[in-house]
């Protein structure tokens, strides 16, 4: 048997655990060493320099949160950039895996293991922790400055329009605009897109290849909105060390972005009003008014003509960011994207934490499809991350949607759905005519799925045109 280059360090406090590794994986391995506590973790780690850790993730009798774990995936992580974290654990706790890799950690394994998966796993994070050790070394000799630029807007996902006739409508709709600079202001539920179209619309804009600059309302203090807004000259305040340009200064020449902009306070929207009308910022401490070029872009999931109505927002301030107001469907009424975006989604996260799964089996599909999705995007996102990280074929099947999506989401329950409405239409009318049954299947589905068509046409298994089509035959 020939084994392995790769050094491992194994971290475990069960004795029988630490006896059978130290029987196998010196049979697949070149080096090991084995210690039961994470005491002894970081000097081992910088006299040993392995490639790869098998961490436990818990070291305490009757504890099984794996914190501790997590806190010595972050040391290892923080000492040692290279090396490669396999947690070990013997709860098959999902939540607590996903928590893991999104740290660092190259993957997991659960108690009782399986020994070629456990060799598997291993052989490939030492492997892994080569070639990053390789990549670091002719970064480190080529002198390029990899650094990117601030407020960049590479790396995000793309526009994935669809083919309802909602989402033709508002393509059409930022073609026209975008290249202007009108202000647009897009609604819409929380997780549904906001932020990806308003990329979009600097994508296709004059200003695309000037910096986008986003900004989260919300995460704003509101002691430091000037500062932060606006900027601020060195000794403004306590802690003003130096001169600061805020993110209007930073989108000039470019597009800003402000994200829940109906969290903005009352008592600021007048200052950002300001700024907007004269699009000059004066930083707080100074005197001399500073110009600005932007295209502004705001987005929200609040319902702001209420609000003005309410007196909770300015009317002037609403209509200067509501030149252009594009409202997005939730990801419900655009079901023809769903998939579309978990595929896009199962390749990124499959690259992301070494994976294999490249497509969706039917059964999940129907699974994705039947699921409300009331976290939209962004949940159907975090989903396929999950199911990813779970999974361990080269398809991503129902069994790894099992525990994040309800089985009860697919094709199947519409249709058992739909079998019931035709028969209590015939139960309640046998002298009722086709189109007075076809008429009350129709009102029928619309009630149960709450006037969602996308729903509603695929449990009668009709597209959206010709349900639109007999809604307005039947006056609905």
């Amino acid at each position: 048997m020939m084994k392995s280059k790769g050094k491992i360090l194994v971290v475990d406090d069960n004795a029988g655990i630490r006896s059978a590794l130290q029987i196998l994986l010196p049979m697949h391995f070149s080096d090991v060493m084995i210690i039961p506590s994470p005491a002894e973790l970081i000097s081992a780690a910088e006299s040993f320099r392995p490639d790869a850790v098998l961490l436990d993730m818990n070291f305490h009798r009757d504890m099984n949160t794996g914190n501790e774990g997590l806190y010595w995936l972050g040391e290892i992580k923080s000492r040692f950039r290279d090396t490669e974290v396999v947690l070990f654990t013997a709860y098959a706790d999902v939540a607590l895996a996903v928590e893991g890799m999104k740290r660092g950690a190259f993957d997991f394994v659960v108690k009782p293991w399986e020994n070629d998966r456990l060799i598997e796993i291993l052989g490939k994070a030492c492997a892994r922790h080569r070639n990053n050790t390789r990549d670091t070394s002719a970064d480190n000799t080529s002198g390029t400055d990899n650094t990117g630029s601030a407020g960049s807007t590479g790396g995000m996902e793309p526009m994935l329009w669809g083919s309802s006739p909602e989402m033709k409508s508002i393509r059409r709709t930022i073609e026209k605009i975008a290249p202007t600079d009108a202000s647009v202001l897009i609604t819409g539920e929380n997780g549904s897109g906001k932020d990806v179209l308003a990329r979009e619309i600097h994508r296709l804009s004059r200003r695309s290849s000037r910096k986008m600059t986003c900004v989260d309302i919300g995460a704003i203090a509101e002691t430091l909105f000037e500062s932060e807004m606006f900027g601020h000259v060195k000794g403004a305040f306590t802690d003003a060390k130096a001169d600061h340009d805020g993110f209007f200064a930073q989108a000039d020449g470019g597009t800003l972005f402000l994200d829940e902009i109906g969290n903005i306070p009352l008592h600021l929207q007048a200052k950002l009003l300001r700024a907007l009308q004269d699009r000059k910022v004066t930083k707080v401490g100074g005197t001399k008014p500073v110009p600005v070029d932007i295209r502004l872009i705001c987005a929200t999931n609040m319902d702001i003509g209420r609000m003005v109505d309410e007196g909770r927002f300015r009317e002037d301030l609403w209509y200067r960011i509501n030149t252009i107001h594009i409202t997005l469907p939730p990801l419900r009424e655009r079901t023809d994207e769903i998939i579309p975006l978990a595929k896009m989604f199962l390749r990124e996260f499959s690259e992301k934490y070494r994976r294999n799964a490249r497509e969706i089996s039917p059964a999940a599909s129907d699974i994705l499809l039947g699921n409300p999705w009331r976290g939209n995007v962004r949940e159907l996102r975090n989903c396929i991350e999950k199911a990813v990280i779970m999974s361990e074929g080269t398809t991503l099947t129902e069994e790894d949607l099992s525990n994040f999506v309800s089985r009860n989401a697919g094709r199947d329950h519409w249709a058992k759905a739909d079998e019931a409405c035709r028969e209590k239409t015939a139960e309640d009318g046998q002298d009722m005519t086709l189109e007075m049954i076809e008429e009350r299947a129709i009102r029928n589905a619309l009630k149960k799925y709450s006037g969602n068509l996308s729903l509603v046409a695929k449990s009668l298994d009709i597209s959206r045109p010709t349900l639109y089509s007999k809604m307005k035959k039947y006056g609905i």
